[in-house]
């Protein structure tokens, strides 16, 4: 490339983290800058944001505060931003743009990639089947995690977002339908430990968290052991902005690497997506741009869509990434743009409820607000249990009597609902303490989850169940409930 070896002495403009030059020739968009200051060793990098003819603007990543309009020396490198790869990078901490800042020296690269990569080709795309399991009866049953989907949590401020981001982390494993592994549909305990967990790792990004928050994350998996299995990458709210920007395309570009290359199955957590969406709106905002929704830019759509589509199943590939995406909606608004926007991408959402929060429900996730649209072909026989979709639909159908009986007993009171209604009354209770919440260190197997639903299920009266099949109903109902009010 012509910009190759050719210093440029001098800078047009500062402005904020961004500098301008002029008389550029050759420059790529997303290309790597390196910026000598004046009278020192030390240099910064720099990323090609903007071009107009022969101007061209640079995002400095360390700030640009020390830097002289006539002394400093810019010199491109033909190439964009990459990061170093390597299987060593299991077990490790890094910070937002993929440097060890865990003190276990440096990376020993495989092979460095640029971080822009690409959506998957969707002739490509194989479609995902097997469910990966969480240990969340709510997640599991309700709104099942299938093997390279993208299911975002959608969560408000205050809310226990981060807990249930690192019990996903913690518990995460890989359960695969039976033509691909015969024995491993109802394991659970160490054998199930052993087989799944050996090719399944977490690539963790935090983004614009406090610092007492990255060490709960780093705490946590380091005294479960998880640590093993998981790759941080820690942007803390003190960091560069741009450092934010590029934080969840090194963690996709790692866990792209692990997975097609290394035949690994990855789980992508994302946490706070809202964070980078906000750092987003900021570099836009200096770069003159006119905004969008909320101040949002234009392009927020198809940003979100770069970085949610490097999710998948590859044809003919053994590896997989699935992403969970978490984001904070402003005002518990879900109509906000970055969760608006995220949604369309997206192959369902999980959101919390506030109020289940308050009564304290762990983890307090909306039923009725919340799905998993890939869940039908990866539930049922062959994968989780033949009972789980009718399970799945009669928690959902009762679950909405339940509000349906709770604003009658709000006019009328308690005492004067049918005997149906408050039986669905009793059902809501038990569902929400029983089921719903659990325990931060609680982890349960698919058929503890299924077998706590048809629990609930007995509480309800028989001709109530009209979205399962009776063959079902006659094989477990009857029994269930005389073992329950034996």
């Amino acid at each position: 490339m012509e910009t190759l070896n050719i210093q440029y002495a001098g800078l047009h403009q500062v402005n904020g983290p961004l500098v301008a030059l002029d008389g550029v020739k050759g420059a790529a968009y997303e290309e790597i800058a390196e910026i000598e200051l004046e009278n020192t060793a030390a240099s910064r990098i720099g990323r090609v944001i903007q071009m107009e003819g022969e101007k061209v603007v640079l995002q400095v990543f360390e700030g640009t505060s020390g830097i002289s309009l006539t002394n400093t020396k810019t010199r491109f490198t033909g190439k964009g931003l990459e990061i170093p790869l390597s299987t060593e990078m299991l077990g490790r901490v890094m910070n937002g743009a993929g440097k060890p800042i865990d003190g276990l020296g440096t990376i020993f690269a495989e092979k460095t990639a640029d971080i822009n990569g690409r959506a998957l080709n969707p002739v490509a795309r194989d479609y995902p089947i097997d469910y990966i399991h969480t240990g969340i009866s709510s997640i599991d049953g309700l709104m099942t995690l299938i093997k390279g989907q993208k299911l975002p949590i959608f969560s408000g401020s205050g809310l226990s977002h981060n807990k249930l981001a690192a019990q996903i982390a913690r518990q995460a494993r890989l359960r695969r339908g039976e033509e691909e592994s015969e024995n491993s549909r109802y394991q659970s305990g160490d054998n199930f430990e052993k087989q799944d967990r050996k090719d399944f790792a977490v690539v963790f990004a935090a983004m614009g968290v406090q610092n007492d928050t990255a060490e709960f994350f780093r705490r946590s998996f380091e005294e479960t052991g998880a640590i093993e299995h998981v790759v941080m990458f820690l942007n803390l709210s003190s960091d560069p902005i741009i450092e934010r920007i590029l934080t969840p395309r090194c963690a996709l570009t790692l866990a792209e690497y692990l997975a097609f290359e290394k035949n690994m199955h990855i789980l992508v957590i994302m946490t706070d997506m809202t964070s980078y969406c906000e750092a987003l709106r900021e570099f836009s905002s200096s770069k003159g741009e006119i905004p969008g929704r909320k101040g949002y830019p234009g392009y927020l759509y198809s940003d979100l869509a770069s970085l949610y589509e490097r999710a998948g199943v590859i044809e003919g590939s053994s590896g997989s990434v699935t992403q969970i995406p978490i984001l904070t909606m402003p005002n518990d608004d879900i109509t906000h743009p970055v969760p608006d926007l995220t949604a369309y991408i997206t192959e369902g959402q999980m959101v919390f409820d506030r109020g289940l929060d308050s009564l304290g429900v762990y983890p307090g996730l909306s039923v009725l607000l919340s799905l998993s649209r890939l869940m039908k072909d990866g539930i049922g026989e062959g994968f989780t249990r033949p009972d789980h979709p009718d399970v799945t639909n009669q928690l959902f159908a009762a679950y909405a009597r339940v509000g349906e009986a709770r604003s009658l007993a709000s006019v009328i009171g308690e005492d004067e609902l049918s005997v149906t209604d408050r039986a669905y009354m009793n059902f809501g209770r038990h569902f929400e303490r029983n089921f719903l919440h659990q325990g931060a260190d609680e982890n349960r197997s698919i058929d503890e989850t299924l077998d706590l639903a048809w629990d609930l299920i007995c509480l309800l009266p028989k001709t109530e169940l009209d979205r399962m099949n009776s063959a079902l109903i006659e094989e477990n109902y009857n029994e269930k409930r005389a073992e329950k009010f034996k």
